[in-house]
């Protein structure tokens, strides 16, 4: 059968373009899809400005390790949903970025109640959560990372050290100091000042007052009196952040000073000192991170996170452990040639890295980070003035060992039905 010249002209096209589909195909079937991680955080409601600057941590991880081809070829997409100030939701948040996203990794959760919500979701999936906030340990599961302090990485030294250089010998009655501990009605408040007066006792420190209030709630006046009343030497400070603003405005106006009675804050950050600095300046916080630790792998990262984020960006302890995080599951995806869930799992406790805060490694027994503690002296331009530090990586201890699992196990579930009682 003869074909005529156009009919031999559309055979080459048609054969030319088949060339071009079967390259094309051949070149994008080896541009592999994007590797997703979720991200849960508030991204609303009043936590919303201290949660922000944890996203943008994540980000810049992430654009940095696009930037140097990614995962095995492959980019990194971050879905980030917005948590409010609901544990139940953001657990539910957890659900569907798993089970329907199909992300390999979730970062996030503020407070406790929101990490204890999420960590039967990760569990029963057995996926993988890292967490970059400091909190009252008491916790260990094989499907978190958990980036941030536990007591004895932190809050311990920082009050042993508080206790040696700060507070007016004059106010002690036989040399004994006189501490006051403040604190919200949750979780970390109450564990925390468990634990604080374990170590008050063996420094031989008088407990003069004790007070909880309900987050956000207007009893700051009140506490604000009764330490006027009972002027402490020292005052060690658990408020949830974002309440430390009308706690620290009550002082000034009971006229309780720096100088006088010096507060020693675990909640306080740059980001809230950032909102008013004449509110906190003189006073004490402890973290492991301050955005002035002076090395060259925090001048870097500050200058990176400035000039993705704008000149006045304010960084905090908890946003450089989420950034620190994230380099971590990266660093561990490129180790197992994959961001897949099983193989990260398997590099990922391997994971050491010279973070803007120091060595930062993870313990492959407790999952917890190996964590330089700080004290930092509030300065009025809102950065802190670092006046001490443990000089070298402290080793994670969630369940500290002068109790058994079993006891500690026992004084949480107390808490927690106390609490439960209450409200």
């Amino acid at each position: 059968m003869n074909i005529s010249h156009k009919g031999r002209v559309a055979l080459v096209l048609l054969t030319v373009l088949l060339v071009v589909g079967i390259a094309i195909w051949q070149h994008y079937s080896r541009v592999q899809v994007a590797i997703r991680v979720g991200v849960l955080h508030s991204l609303s409601g009043p936590m919303a400005i201290s949660e922000k600057p944890l996203i943008d941590a994540i980000h810049l991880a992430i654009d940095e390790a696009n930037a140097a081809g990614g995962i095995n070829g492959r980019k990194i997409e971050a879905l980030v949903l917005d948590c409010a100030p609901d544990p139940e939701h953001c657990a539910r948040q957890a659900e569907r970025l798993i089970t329907q996203e199909y992300v390999e990794a979730l970062f996030g959760c503020w407070t406790s109640a929101c990490r204890e919500a999420v960590r039967p979701v990760v569990e029963k999936h057995r996926h993988l959560l890292f967490y970059a906030l400091r909190y009252e340990g008491l916790e260990q599961s094989p499907n978190i990372v958990y980036g941030g302090a536990v007591p004895n990485q932190l809050v311990m030294p920082a009050v042993h050290w508080a206790l040696e250089n700060l507070g007016k010998a004059g106010n002690s009655r036989q040399g004994v100091k006189r501490v006051y501990l403040v604190g919200s009605d949750y979780t970390f408040s109450r564990v925390l000042n468990l634990l604080i007066k374990d170590l008050l006792t063996a420094h031989r420190a008088e407990v003069v007052g004790e007070f909880y209030a309900s987050m956000q709630s207007a009893a700051m006046d009140e506490m604000a009196a009764d330490i006027a009343l009972q002027q402490p030497d020292i005052v060690f400070n658990s408020i949830s952040g974002i309440d430390n603003a009308p706690f620290f405005n009550a002082l000034r106006a009971r006229g309780i000073t720096a100088d006088d009675v010096p507060v020693l804050s675990f909640s306080v950050t740059e980001v809230l000192v950032a909102e008013d600095t004449a509110r906190m300046a003189g006073h004490y916080a402890a973290r492991n991170y301050f955005q002035t630790v002076n090395s060259p792998e925090n001048r870097d990262f500050v200058k990176k996170f400035q000039e993705r984020f704008g000149s006045r960006a304010v960084l905090d302890s908890p946003t450089e452990a989420s950034y620190v995080n994230m380099k971590m599951w990266i660093d561990a995806a490129r180790e197992a040639g994959s961001g897949s869930l099983s193989s990260v799992q398997r590099t990922i406790l391997r994971q050491s890295l010279a973070a803007p805060e120091g060595i930062v490694s993870l313990d492959p027994i407790t999952h917890h980070a190996w964590k330089v503690a700080r004290v930092g002296r509030a300065r009025e331009d809102g950065q802190f003035d670092i006046v001490w530090e443990s000089g070298r990586p402290l080793e994670p201890a969630p369940f500290p060992s002068y109790r058994s699992r079993e006891e500690w196990d026992l004084l949480l579930k107390s808490l927690s039905l106390a609490g439960e009682q209450k409200s």
